[in-house]
């Protein structure tokens, strides 16, 4: 995989479209978000980049001269090349879309673009491409990587895949463990970052079909038709362009579980539908009327607030309490109270192993500031800060200064400046950073009553470092120090 090479410093992203205004545009979107990313002008050349630049994600428009997007997806097949394709048209068709879909596309969205659609498409498709690859996981004839995950996930590590040791998350990996254990159907609620898709796919690598395939539908890409033909597949010439039959999500994962990624986006007509399936687990084939069983197990996951959505007329009171049979609410970063600086951890390690340099650290102050973030973003966005700060780090511990003014979005529970004012620490504006240093370090160290253990845990440093700092400040010791040095 490239993000394990040592030239890749983060995610790459290959931005194919002849159209010289267009392809400008979603370059100027992406690197804006701190992706590396290149363009070409037609999909020979873009295929011919790939040969000997690799790539995460590849943005393609589908009208091109020569080679079509369509055509550019199939060599890309054909060429089993490891990458998370996403198509953007001013010529959109359902047809277009389900070939799009059926070749492994990621997502398909039409011109012209909204930019934080565009941004929060490719954020996913680095997420699975991460997630996939860090799991060890192979590819299964085509589709696995890319928008149709058939996946085995005996490699998965369920409880790794979310760290944290507060008791909220405790809870959560013991709820999981408790739920996996069943065939029950499962609603996983929570704000967009917080890792919905990693407690379903828990849940699948725990369950008695863990052998079994795990199948996702990203609910919101698509239309009312497409994500019909997507989820039960379609005899041929039953629309437009139906060219050949077409086998669903649900037949794709029997035997196994399907995950459905944000449920809300359900057009409210195939919500009735769907109900039927989680009834009766049967269904027809778009343009059949032979009705298919199946054994398969729904997961299904939102960010939204459901029974405001039913109560508004947008969702489906029937299906809501088909779904959620067992609740599961993920947990926002905000209330996780001490992971933060874990996950932080696990990031700097993971950048250092991916980028093939460090190891990265966090001064005081940058820790201090990290814990006073509400993290708007939830762990995504705390992932994106560590990531972007380690590939821009020139070797020396990563600083507060350097991270402040990417902690935007939402208002923060305490900024940086108020976190070292007067009113907390007691730090006047105007001090270097060795003396905001020294001054964070004595005062966590009052705040536990001289208890080094505790102290160097929360600044995420050893205590025989701790120490050493200490003796160079001249810091006298109280009496129970000396029996926590060791």
């Amino acid at each position: 995989m490239s993000q394990g090479s040592a030239a890749t410093q983060r995610y790459r992203v290959l931005v194919v479209d002849d159209h010289a205004r267009a392809r400008e545009s979603v370059v100027d979107v992406l690197r804006a978000s701190d992706y590396d990313v290149d363009a070409c002008a037609s999909a020979i050349e873009g295929l011919n980049r790939l040969a000997v630049k690799s790539a995460d994600v590849v943005v393609t428009d589908l009208q091109m001269p020569g080679m079509n997007g369509l055509e550019f997806i199939r060599e890309i097949e054909r060429r089993r090349l490891n990458v998370q394709v996403l198509m953007i048209t001013a010529h959109g068709s359902v047809a277009a879309a389900v070939e799009a879909m059926r070749l492994g596309a990621f997502d398909f969205i039409e011109k012209p673009f909204d930019a934080q659609a565009l941004e929060r498409s490719v954020a996913q498709a680095c997420d699975r491409r991460r997630l996939y690859n860090a799991a060890g996981e192979s590819r299964v004839e085509g589709d696995f990587g890319r928008g149709n995950p058939m996946k085995t996930s005996q490699s998965l590590d369920s409880t790794a895949a979310m760290i944290g040791s507060s008791p909220v998350m405790q809870k959560l990996r013991q709820r999981i463990a408790q739920v996996a254990a069943t065939d029950e159907t499962v609603l996983i609620s929570g704000e967009s970052g917080t890792g919905k898709e990693l407690v379903a796919q828990s849940i699948h690598a725990l369950s008695r079909r863990a052998a079994g395939p795990m199948v996702s539908l990203n609910c919101p890409v698509l239309s009312a038709q497409l994500t019909e033909s997507e989820l039960f597949g379609h005899k041929r010439g039953a629309f437009t362009g139906a060219e050949a039959d077409r086998t669903g999500r649900f037949e794709m994962a029997a035997g196994g579980s399907i995950l459905l990624d944000e449920v809300t986006e359900i057009d409210l007509t195939l919500q009735a539908k769907l109900l039927r399936v989680l009834q009766e687990r049967s269904f027809e084939r778009v343009g059949s009327s032979e009705t298919v069983s199946v054994d398969v197990r729904v997961l299904a996951t939102t960010n939204r607030e459901l029974t405001s959505e039913v109560s508004a007329g947008r969702f489906r009171a029937d299906l809501y309490y088909r779904l959620a049979v067992v609740p599961i609410a993920v947990p926002p970063l905000r209330e996780r109270t001490g992971d933060v600086l874990e996950l932080a951890d696990h990031f700097l390690a993971d950048a250092s192993a991916r980028l093939e340099r460090g190891p990265f650290e966090l001064t005081p102050a940058a820790r201090l500031l990290l814990n006073a973030y509400t993290w708007p973003g939830n762990v995504r966005e705390l992932q994106n800060v560590i990531t972007r700060a380690c590939v821009l780090n020139q070797g020396e511990p990563i600083n507060a200064e350097e991270l402040g003014p990417w902690l935007g979005g939402q208002p923060r529970e305490k900024t940086f400046e108020q976190a070292v004012s007067s009113d907390v620490i007691g730090l006047p504006a105007g001090l270097t950073l060795e003396e905001v240093e020294r001054r964070l370090i004595v005062a966590t160290l009052e705040r536990f009553e001289g208890h080094r253990g505790k102290t160097a845990e929360v600044l995420g440093i050893g205590v025989r470092t701790l120490s050493g700092k200490l003796r160079s400040y001249g810091y006298a010791p109280r009496e129970r120090d000396f029996a926590e040095i060791g």
